[in-house]
């Protein structure tokens, strides 16, 4: 609307005019709308004004002859809406609610939105708003530095002080119901099994994270001499040792890691080792989803090696069943009679956990009741450290200075360690746990998928694909920013990826601090395993409510506006249910798990 101000008389005021009752209102943007007019005595007429945005009408009786400023163009009044504010005194609050104050006298006001979280209520991404015309007009900027939070008291009385606004309350949205009649199921997490750098099994996992072990140790074989780097997270028991000798023959690496993972998530969900049949399940009504980039590489670089020393003759017949990415998932299923499905999802280092929202959905919409999701790899070899390094994306920090070489978040990271590993969850959906009377550690709530479409192998830097990611996440499981109370963050201790993804955090979670952790420095990098281990932990961090520390983040980059855990575990924040574990890869891959505290 143009307001190139002139001055009239009250008499010579009709509908549409935008009308300022003084130079003083016209200075300060505080302008109406005439609706109608109606002469009421000889010398007087009255006026009813509506504010341009919106909002309550009001009468003002005029004398004829009375001068006041009018724009130059008129509005059109049936395109402006009658509004009344919201009682906010009859409202119970809920984190998630929002709250909106416009100013509706000023024809170009922005709304000034609050967001309830965790008790108190913080402008929405206060960075992101631009600064009032009055600090436009004075050339001041906004300060940077968070506004503390208003109590509910505090914003009711700045409602009911709002002199020309209308305010608005917006609940937060509500959860979907679980349907018993086709429509989507909760789904939750019953059991949980890991092989890990720290060790063979969940306990050893745990504790490791929670006394800030390290498990990065000094690639010693002699394929590995000449290499530029030599360190990596290596499980330091052979699997093959812990599996019957005639199936072990027959599984890779990654898979004898993802038979390992799943059997101990099976058993800790309460079924019976032997499979499905003895734990009285359908198996066809069970499933297998594992993420997995390459599986076990060393296979098929064993096999040319023997064809090129020893000829055709030389090349094992298992070669190509142990070299494909598969293994792992037809592993698990043969291991306990899995026959509802075994997929294999593949999309670089966000396998495991895209491979845990698959098996979600799977549930969710009763193809399948129960399932064993997370990621298997074993890519710990000498061309794949070879590579590694050409790209320059490994640390070149060494062992001897007391802090791991992956240092995610920290000033001086300089790019990730390679590692090994599995990690599965056993899925359930909710009402087939409650019926055999399960132990159920959280709620799998929901996922989000995205894609960078930015380079072959650097993240974006702005951090939006992440961010989509994000808050397709929180979407899915019908949450908002303000429930969020823990972050598993995917942090590689490469300079643009961490940079990207505390980018996208602080974006989707505003002015909300939320405790962060990374896992990174004391396992390595999993590859297509991070992102079971890392939910896994996430898990862990739930239902203990204890966030472990990220080790290695001695000194925390500045540029990296996050709350890291550091140093010791921390107390899981009380407010709040859900924790996010976040998995991106090369190519722009992005997958984000969102798991809420367990209901009673």
């Amino acid at each position: 609307m143009s307001r190139t101000p002139h001055t009239v008389t009250v008499a010579e005021l009709v509908p549409g005019d935008l009308l300022a009752l003084s130079a003083r209102d016209a200075d300060v943007d505080r302008w109406y709308v005439v609706m109608h007019t109606l002469p009421v005595r000889p010398e007087a007429i009255r006026v009813t004004l509506r504010p341009p945005l919106g909002g309550a009408d009001r009468d003002e009786e005029l004398d004829r002859t009375r001068t006041v400023t009018v724009g130059d163009h008129r509005v059109d009044t049936a395109g402006i809406p009658l509004l009344t504010s919201a009682n906010l005194r009859a409202v119970d609050f809920r984190d998630g609610d929002r709250v909106d104050f416009l100013r509706t006298v000023d024809p170009h006001a922005v709304e000034d939105t609050y967001v309830r979280r965790r008790g108190g209520w913080s402008h929405d991404t206060p960075g992101d708003r631009a600064d009032s015309r009055a600090d436009r007009r004075a050339g001041n900027r906004a300060d940077d530095r968070p506004e503390p939070p208003l109590s509910d008291a505090e914003l009711r009385k700045q409602a009911a002080e709002a002199v020309d606004h209308v305010v608005r309350h917006h609940p937060r949205r509500a959860r979907p119901a679980t349907s018993r009649t086709g429509g989507p199921r909760r789904v939750v997490v019953t059991g949980l099994g890991a092989v890990t750098p720290l060790g063979v099994g969940v306990d050893d996992l745990w504790a490791g994270l929670l006394e800030g072990r390290c498990g990065i140790r000094e690639l010693d074989g002699e394929e590995f001499a000449g290499l530029p780097v030599r360190i990596a997270g290596t499980v330091s028991v052979d699997p093959a040792a812990l599996l019957p000798r005639p199936q072990a023959r027959r599984m890779n690496r990654a898979a004898q890691f993802a038979v390992l993972a799943a059997r101990e998530a099976w058993r800790d969900a309460g079924f019976d080792p032997a499979g499905t049949t003895e734990s009285r399940l359908a198996p066809e009504r069970v499933g297998v989803s594992a993420g997995a980039i390459l599986g076990d590489a060393s296979v098929l670089v064993g096999g040319d090696r023997r064809l090129r020393e020893k000829g055709p003759r030389g090349v094992s017949p298992l070669t190509t069943p142990m070299t494909v990415p598969s293994q792992a998932a037809s592993q698990v299923s043969l291991a306990l009679r899995i026959t509802g499905e075994a997929r294999t999802v593949t999309s670089a280092c966000a396998s495991g956990t895209e491979a845990i929202g698959e098996a979600v959905d799977r549930i969710r919409y009763g193809r399948i009741d129960v399932a064993l999701a997370g990621g298997a790899e074993a890519v710990v070899t000498p061309a794949i450290m070879a590579s590694f390094a050409a790209m320059r994306a490994l640390s070149t920090h060494g062992l001897g200075d007391g802090e791991s070489p992956s240092r995610p978040f920290a000033r001086d990271r300089d790019g990730f360690v390679n590692g090994e590993g599995a990690g599965f969850l056993l899925l359930e959906a909710e009402e087939h746990a409650r019926a055999r009377g399960a132990r159920i550690y959280c709620e799998a709530a929901g996922w989000g998928l995205s894609a960078d479409a930015h380079h072959m192998a650097a993240p974006d830097p702005s951090g939006t694909g992440v961010a989509l990611a994000l808050r397709r996440a929180l979407a899915d499981a019908g949450a908002e920013a303000a429930d969020v109370v823990h972050v598993n963050a995917h942090a590689t201790a490469t300079a643009d990826g961490d940079l990207a993804e505390a980018r996208a955090l602080k974006s989707v979670l505003g002015g909300c601090r939320v405790p962060v952790t990374a896992l990174k420095g004391h396992l390595g990098h999993l590859q297509g395993a991070a992102g079971g281990v890392e939910a896994v932990a996430t898990v862990l961090t739930l239902h203990h409510g204890i966030v472990p520390p990220t080790i290695g983040c001695a000194e925390q980059d500045p540029a990296i506006e996050l709350d890291v855990v550091t140093k010791a575990p921390r107390p899981l924040p009380a407010r709040g249910d859900v924790a996010l574990s976040n998995s991106f890869g090369f190519g722009g891959h992005n997958a984000v798990l969102a798991l809420r505290r367990a209901r009673g």
